[in-house]
């Protein structure tokens, strides 16, 4: 190759680096028979995710041979997406922004992700429901910060995710580990009490086998699956908009729309896929942001 040409490559290749977008969406072909909750299972991530990366409408039906954006899993998203209705609940931060006008091919998710926001985020700061589609032309607020631009996703490339083939490393950032105070209500008795930092936020409990997972606000059910990475879930929303996240179940008692009360049981403690032991991850959620559990309200 001649200089020419290798300067040429060269310019060619930067350019494609500098204008390819620094995350990839895996993308999942619809065939015949599918709905957004089959895949949603496929994937174990909620239909809501699903809705909110494809901009789709709960009247939105599937076509064969269309392509989906498949997002990566993150429980806060999942459970602000799962509430009732998102743009009530309080922002936990202000939060600068400037306008950006929605473009074909946009969607939530990948608005958030082009300007330094969650979808929750996003959602709070323009006051859309959890449920909300966007039109081309519509005015969003974004981070001031941030450097507004097209999100056209492309789809031409595919990725396959693998879940449940093996045991995972544990990723978890473990802070200090104490026993439960007695005068705090748990969703088990007498824990000890292992901090989770980082991104994933919340409380380890241990637990006894098969011991009874308790709730500990009433509310109602917004959500019962299994969630990539944390085994059977549930989420249940507040009256006040708090979502609490039992994760890591061995069994559920409850379904989607039941209104547990305080004290009720849950299910049953599940065993840990990396320690082997009996436990729960506990997380409180405000506006899809992780509160501490231990200071959540209780009744």
């Amino acid at each position: 190759m001649n200089m020419k040409n290798l300067k040429k490559s060269l310019i060619i290749a930067a350019t494609l680096i500098i204008s390819t977008p620094f995350f990839a969406d895996s993308t999942y072909k619809v065939e015949k028979g599918d709905t957004l909750f089959s895949i949603s299972r496929k994937y174990q991530i909620t239909v809501a995710e699903l809705r909110a990366a494809n901009n789709l409408s709960e009247k939105d039906v599937l076509k064969a041979g269309q392509k989906l954006i498949i997002p990566d899993a993150d429980i806060g998203t999942a459970a602000a997406l799962s509430t009732s209705n998102t743009s009530s609940q309080p922002k936990t931060q202000e939060i600068k922004t400037v306008v950006y006008t929605v473009q074909k091919g946009d969607t939530l998710y990948r608005i958030a992700r082009n300007n330094g926001l969650t979808v929750p985020e996003l959602l709070a700061i323009n006051n859309l429901d959890s449920s909300a589609v966007i039109k081309v032309g519509q005015k969003l607020n974004v981070k001031a910060s941030s450097n507004p631009v097209a999100s056209k996703p492309s789809v031409e490339s595919e990725t396959v995710i693998k879940v449940n083939e093996t045991t995972p490393p544990d990723t978890r950032n473990y802070g200090s580990t104490v026993n439960a105070d007695m005068n705090t209500k748990w969703p088990v008795s007498n824990p000890k009490i292992t901090q989770i930092k980082g991104k994933v936020s919340g409380v380890q409990l241990s637990a006894k086998e098969n011991e009874s997972v308790i709730c500990i606000h009433e509310g109602t059910v917004m959500y019962v699956g299994t969630y990539r990475g944390f085994g059977q879930v549930l989420f249940i929303q507040t009256k006040t908009g708090l979502i609490y996240a039992y994760t890591g179940m061995g069994s559920v008692k409850v379904k989607k729309g039941d209104y547990a009360l305080s004290g009720s049981e849950l299910g049953t403690a599940g065993i840990d896929s990396i320690s082997g032991k009996p436990q729960i991850t506990f997380m409180v959620f405000q506006n899809g942001q992780p509160i501490d559990p231990a200071k959540a309200p209780r009744n």
